[in-house]
Parts: C-alpha cells; structure tokens; sequence
C-alpha cells in the first residue's frame, strides 16, 4: 500500500513530454476559443450599437422587428429600445470578462511555458536569405 502511495506521487510530478505538450496545446486551444468567442460578441456589441443609433432618429411609433428567439416579431421602437440599451449593457459586462479571461489565459500560458521550458518553432526561426 505505501509503495502505491510513492509510486502515484512520481508519476504525478514526472509527467511526459506528450502529457506537457498535449496540455500546452490544450491551454492553447481554451485560449483560441475565447479569442473567437470573444470576437463574435464584439460584433453583437457592433450590430447593437448600429441599431440603437439607427432607431434614435426615428419616431418611437414606428413597427419595428426584432428577433427573439429564432422568431421575428413585429414591436414599435419604443418598445424595442430599452431592451437594446439592456442587452448592449450586458454585451459589455461579458466582453469586459471575456477580456480579463483571456488575459489570465496568456499569462497561464507564458507561466506554463516558462516552467516546462517550451519554445514555438516559430518564435525560434530567423529569415533566412
């Protein structure tokens, strides 16, 4: 039993390059998607705002549609309103987040790199002539 003990806690702090490098690109991986997830909710935050500037000048009578849902459904501009002021809010909670995550993501990836001593092939070559 206690040599089960000693021999777990070896494999655990000894792990093997392809351990190191598939959790690297795992890291990697989690940080590419939050950059994708995050350019996509910069461009709602986008098409907000557009839409927001756009109704401004327009008389709060006017049919308007909106899609909630997956379903378009017809409202009037004054309706529609505070609930875009409401969601480009909460865009911008959530980009603020995404922000800061992704940053933490960078840091635990040039952390990581640091430890297990990982170089990219890329940042390694020069031009050549």
């Amino acid at each position: 039993m206690a040599s089960d003990k000693k021999s777990g806690k070896s494999a655990k702090s000894t792990k093997s390059t392809t351990e190191i490098l598939s959790e690297f690109q795992m890291l990697r991986n989690e940080q590419r998607a939050m950059a994708n997830k995050l350019s996509e909710m910069e461009m709602g935050l986008n098409e907000h705002k557009t839409v927001i500037d756009t109704l401004k000048n327009v008389d709060p009578k006017r049919k308007c549609y909106r899609m909630t849902g997956g379903v378009l459904c017809e409202c009037i501009v004054e309706d529609v309103m505070p609930a875009l002021v409401t969601n480009k809010e909460q865009l911008i909670k959530v980009i603020d987040n995404l922000n800061e995550q992704l940053t933490k993501k960078g840091i635990e990836i040039n952390e990581f790199k640091e430890k297990h001593n990982i170089t990219i092939q890329h940042d390694m070559q020069q031009p050549q002539r």
